[in-house]
């Protein structure tokens, strides 16, 4: 492994992206997830430039213990007409106490003279005086060149000699920056062969994705000879971010054979990446290469069938190499291989069944027809399925009637209140519950009825609720689909609910969703 180096710059360069605030408490568990993951280097921000980072720097010192990674500190050379020695920023790089400095330093001529204001020979003096000052203190030195391809092209001696002069310095690695992401592999690739042969330095890329080809461009950089490769967790980053660490990785290591984090580390990829989309409060991209929930997700029957013979077909690896699951989902588009497979994946055995599989796939898409979706409700179609295969719906209750009423008046919020009578355990309930919307009210009453025959309800949340109009050009006439997820603090799972009336839809799927929750509890059902 020691052949390539693996520089995560989530906690810097990811932290840039909109929206994305970290608190110090949160790179902190950022950097022990990434550390899970087997990278070499963690760079954990920029000490001096801001509290913030001053302050991890303080904690993680005290308070990270690191079994994979080096913690990195990032900063500037000196400023012009300053020695290293008295900079103030520079300072903060030492007392960070990291024992890696990266150092980021122009590397065109025209942002030397427009953005530094000070002149080439300076700019490599500062290059120079600020490695050779961190080296004499016992830290080691990577150095990333900004905006090095665009400087290249524009001045390829001078973008030479600034990897030159790090090199000879004592900078450890020459990190060629593509800063506004608007390279294609092949350029990369060139340029880096170039730079090879012409410094004789150890190279290492960092990569933008503003053309989309971060990750392409990264590999053609290993292609010609880097050996040091940076990216972000989820591709993080300024506008359309950095390249993904996790995909450059994967390719290297899956594909090219390269060892760059252990295997077993790789096998947590998944479950790592979706633990830092909590703590960054960022969405996991379903579609994301290797971990995403849609990366090995099929749909279409012709794709069950070959999968059914050998998953290999439809997949470019293993999904377990990588810690993620095949899936196959369940829509108008599924033949008879979807639906015995999604039956195995769910624990039941349809394939001697030929009837009973042809009975699911109709009624599936004569549901999908009017509206509904399977594909992203597992646990309404497990419904639908131990339904046909038992000739009756798990059931619990008998639901009698329910009501909802919002009240309005001027100056107050609306407030919603539902009423619901059912029988649960030979018992008639009527339970009245009160919340910020239909909705909640009516979640709040259901619990309520029959919570007091089947504790198991208390245990679920309801994390996420979803609509969508299915046909807008009718308006508020619309049929509406209705997505709602609850969790029961282990897993979740989602059901759906259609109708012109969005309170029905709505309370259509929380059935389900409280039905499923009751099937997962193994509570028994009546009449069984």
């Amino acid at each position: 492994m020691s052949d390539f180096q693996v520089y995560d710059t989530t906690l810097r360069d990811g932290a840039q992206q909109e929206g994305l605030n970290l608190s110090v408490e949160d790179k902190l568990s950022i950097a022990r997830h990434l550390d899970e993951l087997g990278v070499g280097f963690i760079e954990g921000g920029w000490p001096g430039a801001n509290p913030k980072d001053t302050e991890f720097f303080r904690r993680a010192n005290a308070e990270l213990r690191l079994g994979h990674a080096t913690l990195a500190a990032f900063g500037a050379t000196r400023r012009p007409g300053v020695r290293a020695a008295d900079d103030p920023l520079v300072a903060a790089l030492r007392e960070s106490r990291a024992s890696v400095v990266t150092l980021v330093a122009k590397s065109h001529d025209r942002h030397v003279e427009l953005a530094l204001r000070t002149t080439l020979k300076e700019n490599l003096a500062m290059v120079r005086d600020t490695v050779e000052h961190l080296r004499s203190g016992g830290q080691r030195v990577f150095l990333d060149a900004e905006h090095f391809f665009d400087g290249y092209r524009d001045n390829p001696a001078y973008a030479l000699e600034v990897v030159r002069t790090a090199a000879e310095a004592g900078a450890e690695v020459i990190a060629l920056c593509d800063t506004n992401g608007g390279m294609l592999p092949n350029q990369v690739g060139e340029v880096v062969t170039a730079v090879l042969a012409g410094t004789g330095a150890r190279i290492g890329i960092h990569c933008h994705n503003d053309a989309g080809c971060a990750v392409a461009n990264t590999l053609a950089a290993v292609d010609a000879g880097a050996t040091h490769v940076q990216g972000t967790l989820n591709g993080y980053g300024e506008r359309t971010g950095n390249a993904d660490l996790v995909t450059v990785v994967a390719n290297l290591q899956l594909k090219r054979g390269h060892a760059l984090v252990p295997d077993a580390a790789l096998r947590e990829a998944t479950r790592i990446a979706h633990a830092v989309s909590e703590l960054t409060n960022v969405p996991p991209y379903s579609r994301q290469p290797y971990v995403g929930a849609s990366a090995f997700t099929h749909k279409a029957g012709l794709h069950a069938s070959a999968i059914k013979v050998d998953p290999n077909l439809y997949q470019h690896t293993d999904p377990e190499y990588v810690g993620n699951d095949m899936r196959l989902l369940v829509s108008d588009m599924a033949g008879r291989a979807s639906i015995e497979l999604k039956g195995r994946e769910l624990g039941y055995d349809l394939a001697g069944d030929r009837e009973l599989v042809t009975r699911i796939a109709d009624r599936v898409k004569a549901l999908e027809a009017r509206g509904y979706t399977f594909e992203a409700a597992d646990a309404s179609f497990e419904l639908l399925l131990i339904e046909e295969a038992d000739g009756a719906r798990p059931k619990y209750f008998d639901v009698e009637s329910w009501r909802v009423i919002t009240d309005s008046r001027p100056g107050e919020e609306a407030a919603s209140e539902a009423t619901v009578k059912l029988t649960a355990n030979g018992e008639r309930m009527i339970v009245t519950g009160e919340g910020n919307g239909p909705v909640n009210a009516l979640d709040s009453a259901l619990r309520g009825a029959i919570g007091q025959a089947y504790p198991a309800v208390e245990k679920l949340d309801l994390i996420d609720y979803r609509v969508r109009i299915l046909d807008s050009g009718h308006g508020t006439d619309a049929v509406i689909r209705v997505l709602i997820e609850l969790s029961d603090g282990e897993e979740s799972w989602e059901t759906v609910g259609v109708g012109h009336n969005i309170v029905e839809a709505s309370w259509e799927a929380l059935v389900d969703g409280v039905t499923y929750g009751l099937v997962r509890a193994k509570v028994e059902r009546l009449g069984s």
